[in-house]
């Protein structure tokens, strides 16, 4: 689990991670003597264990696919978490259940009439599509077309879950369309598409961690070596973010150029590389030239060794 913070040197959005859990195959798992937890079932003790952290903060989560599972949407509920994850075409959607009146026979009904799914909707030539013009993950505008709607989604066996689905399509028909569920109907189709795009700030994360402090590339020979590493690595890049933003906090980070590419705003790689000299500047260095070990170097020269073995 990551949160999604806004950084001062840039106007892209920064995943820092803060919880990590090991999640092992089957196979490990019944190798190990344990019970097997799926991606679900971890991410449903993971709610849980923030929210314990954070009672009376509003919190929401945004995941992939993996997270699209009705069990987590009614936990999320529950505990008062607004659950934003990719919606499945296919899913059983309902209409509110009628309302009882002093005639009414039987069980209460706990669903109402079935709704067509989504991949009907998306099929049918009556579907109304309104067009929205976002900044789409930092690549500039981009506009879609977009259809919205609420519905109880529901299974046998377990109570119907409120949602709000978005529809998205490309007008151009390059991109292939989506769905979008959020556990929070009150939720506008626009806040639901901004707020699922944070999600893509920690896939930079990944990419970032592997380049920069090693992730995924250890050379441990030991798995469970690998294994306490990892979250530290993950830990040290949120780390690194704090430090930067307490040294800079105006945000007038010093950003490494090239000849070949222009960059505008500061990267974690340059993040990282102003915490290197921070720290690697406190030592006492001998100047003295009675000393025969020590060579006099131009502060020039100095200042571009530095910006090369931090960079």
């Amino acid at each position: 689990m990551a949160v999604v913070v806004t950084v001062p040197w840039t106007k892209q959005r920064w995943a820092l991670p803060f919880l990590c859990v090991l999640a092992t195959t089957p196979e490990v798992s019944e190798r190990l003597g344990k019970r097997h937890k799926t991606v679900g079932m971890w991410a449903h003790q993971m709610l849980s264990l923030v929210r314990r952290w954070l009672p009376d903060r509003s919190i929401k989560l945004m995941g992939d696919t993996a997270y699209t599972i009705l069990e987590l949407g009614l936990h999320a509920t529950h505990h008062q978490v607004t659950l934003i994850t990719t919606g499945r075409l296919d899913a059983v959607l309902h209409e509110p259940p009628p309302e009882r009146t002093q005639h009414t026979m039987g069980r209460p009904r706990v669903v109402g009439q079935r709704l067509p799914s989504l991949e009907q909707v998306l099929q049918d030539s009556e579907t109304v599509w309104q067009k929205l013009t976002l900044d789409w993950y930092g690549e500039g505008e981009r506009t879609v077309e977009i259809c919205t709607g609420t519905a109880l989604w529901y299974r046998s066996g377990f109570d119907p879950l409120p949602i709000r689905w978005v529809l998205t399509r490309d007008p151009d028909g390059k991109r292939p369309p989506k769905a979008i569920f959020s556990t929070d109907p009150t939720q506008t189709a626009e806040q639901i598409i901004r707020d699922f795009m944070k999600r893509w700030s920690l896939e930079v994360t990944f990419e970032e961690g592997r380049a920069h402090l090693g992730i995924e590339t250890q050379r441990q020979w030991s798995d469970r070596a690998i294994e306490r590493s990892t979250p530290l690595l993950f830990g040290l890049y949120s780390l690194v973010t704090l430090f930067g933003r307490a040294l800079h906090p105006d945000g007038q980070l010093p950003v490494a150029q090239a000849a070949w590419y222009r960059k505008r705003t500061a990267t974690f790689r340059d993040v990282l590389a102003v915490i290197r000299r921070q720290l690697w500047g406190q030592g006492t260095f001998p100047t003295s030239p009675t000393e025969s070990g020590v060579v006099l170097v131009p502060r020039s020269t100095l200042e571009r060794l530095w910006v090369a073995v931090c960079s």
